[in-house]
């Protein structure tokens, strides 16, 4: 009898899985969940950039399992959510300004979702990635600039909500000292033209916190709040 080659060897699990995946074998409970080589509990899922099918079959799929006993050992090892912790979304938002004074600004498209034919300032969300990274990759995919980590600079940081109830959100605006490329239109489902406006003179249909935060950076001021109730 000839030995089974290693194609017919039937693929390992992943460390510390048990070999039928089921996590109570491998010492974790059932309404924990692997994600990136980690186990997190199943109240944690809000916090994971996973796709929202598969936040709902996990969930499905919790709902319909027994409760099982606690285990002090266990709840021990999982830091403990703050009550009432809610989640801001993060976003960058380039401050490019020219020897002249004027600042660069896209107009956005009629189709998007935020803020249609509105201008703004060259922004995204962070990604699986710090805040400088994400700025230097939306600079290159929406506009062929390209800055250098080390010409960044944090000059205003905005925390605001559209109105009451809306998901918070984090605006981080970064100064690029120096940069190459002029403005291009890389994205244009996304944004339909590009122009520096000088500060004292920007357009009406202005993202409201874009224009709050240009006047503040204006002024040296690093922090600012909007939307919020009194």
């Amino acid at each position: 009898m000839t030995s089974a080659t290693t194609q017919d060897q039937p693929p390992q699990p992943p460390k510390g899985t048990a070999p039928d995946g089921e996590p109570q074998d491998a010492g974790v409970r059932e309404e924990e969940y692997l994600y990136r080589d980690e186990w997190f509990a199943r109240d944690d899922l809000h916090r994971l950039r996973i796709a929202d099918t598969t936040s709902d079959l996990v969930r499905r799929h919790a709902a319909s399992l027994p409760a099982m006993p606690s285990d002090p050992k266990l709840e021990e090892q999982l830091p403990a959510s703050p009550h009432g912790t809610v989640p801001n979304v993060i976003g960058v938002h380039l401050y490019l300004e020219r020897s002249d004074g004027t600042v660069l600004l896209g107009l956005r498209h009629p189709d998007s979702a935020f803020a249609p034919s509105t201008w703004h300032a060259l922004a995204g969300h962070c990604e699986q990635e710090n805040a400088i990274t994400c700025l230097i990759r939306e600079a290159r995919e929406e506009a062929g600039l390209h800055i250098e980590r080390q010409d960044v600079e944090l000059v205003h940081v905005i925390h605001h909500i559209d109105k009451a109830g809306d998901r918070p959100r984090m605006g981080l605006f970064f100064r690029a000292r120096a940069w190459s490329g002029e403005p291009e239109l890389r994205e244009p489902d996304k944004c339909t033209e590009w122009k520096f406006w000088y500060p004292t003179a920007l357009p009406d249909n202005l993202v409201p916190y874009t224009r709050v935060a240009i006047a503040k950076i204006q002024n040296g001021e690093l922090y600012s709040e909007t939307g919020w109730p009194a």
